[in-house]
């Protein structure tokens, strides 16, 4: 691999990160391609660079397995870069906070779709009832 520029490089890490804040590229593709086209290394090099073994890395960048945040940071900081919170790009089947989903026709939550008035009885609490009184009303009777 030749040898890049430091404005080169710049250029490169800000394209990634651009990339991966719009949700274009998962956190493991853009740890990738800064291995790749940042430092030209590979899995086994680069690896041992921040201190983990090679399948730990793998799984990082195929975005399986479960690395702690001081891992990513570790991978991060040789890039200059660090790990922190930025504002969700909002998409077209993104909800605000709070907000259903345009055109969105499932009851809301809490709600239930069966019930069509408040306070109506099921089928079986109503014959429950009915039973109740029945019996209620025969003992009744047999007193009197």
């Amino acid at each position: 691999m030749k040898a890049i520029t430091n404005e080169e490089r710049k250029k490169l890490i800000d394209d990634i990160m651009m990339q991966h804040e719009m949700g274009n590229e998962t956190l493991g593709t853009s740890i990738r391609r800064l291995r790749l086209e940042v430092t030209g290394f590979d899995q086994n090099t680069f690896a041992a660079m921040c201190n983990m073994s090679t399948k730990a890395l793998y799984q990082i960048e195929k975005d399986k397995g479960n690395p702690s945040v001081s891992t990513i940071a570790a991978i991060l900081s040789k890039f200059g870069l660090r790990l922190g919170l930025t504002t969700a790009v909002k998409t077209a089947h993104t909800a605000s906070f709070g907000q259903d989903k345009p055109g969105d026709k499932t009851p809301a939550r809490g709600t239930n779709p069966q019930r069509k008035y408040a306070g109506q009885l099921s089928r079986a609490a109503t014959l429950r009832t009915a039973t109740k009184t029945q019996i209620s009303e025969g003992e009744k009777d047999s007193t009197e």
